[in-house]
C-alpha cells in the first residue's frame, strides 16, 4: 500500500443568517487517503475557536449536482449572487446552520481527491490489518484495563 496522502483546500463560506444576511467562515478541507471515505471539515468560529465536521466524499460529491443526504449533513447545489455554490446544512441537538461555499472551489478540491483516490477505490486504500488489530479481543481487553 501507499504512504497516505493528503489532500487540503482553504476556502471562505458563508454562513446563512437570513435570506438577505450572511456571514464570512473561513474554512478549510482536508482528504487523507488513509481514510479514504472521508473528508474532514475544520470551521473557523472565532479567533482559536474551530468547529470539526466528518462526512462523506461521496456526499460532497454528489451534492455538487443535486440534494443529497439526510440527517446531519444535507448538500445541494444553489446559486448566490450569481455565483454557483453548493449548501452545505449541517444539523446537531443543539443547533443548526447553513453554509454556502464556492463550487468551484469544492469542485477543485474533489478533482484533486479524485486524483489520490479514484471513486470506487477506496477499499484498496483501508488499512484492514490496523483495523483487525484494533478490533483484535487482546486489544480490546487492554483497552478495558
Amino acid at each position: 500500500m501507499a504512504a497516505p496522502t493528503a489532500v487540503s483546500c482553504e476556502l471562505r463560506l458563508r454562513l446563512v443568517v437570513s435570506s438577505e444576511s450572511s456571514l464570512p467562515v473561513p474554512a478549510g478541507l482536508r482528504y487523507d487517503t488513509a481514510d479514504p471515505y472521508a473528508v474532514h471539515a475544520t470551521f473557523h468560529t472565532g479567533a482559536e475557536e474551530t468547529v470539526e465536521w466528518v462526512f462523506a466524499r461521496d456526499l460532497l460529491a454528489e451534492g455538487l449536482h443535486r440534494p443529497t443526504g439526510t440527517g446531519d449533513v444535507r448538500v445541494w447545489p444553489s446559486r448566490s449572487h450569481g455565483e454557483g455554490v453548493v449548501c452545505i446544512a449541517l444539523n446537531t441537538p443543539e443547533g443548526e446552520a447553513l453554509l454556502e461555499a464556492p463550487a468551484r472551489a469544492v469542485e477543485s478540491f474533489l478533482k484533486r481527491t479524485d486524483a489520490a483516490v479514484p471513486p470506487g477505490t477506496e477499499h484498496c486504500h483501508l488499512d484492514v490489518e490496523s483495523l483487525a488489530d484494533f478490533l483484535a479481543p487482546e486489544h480490546l481487553r487492554r483497552s478495558n484495563d
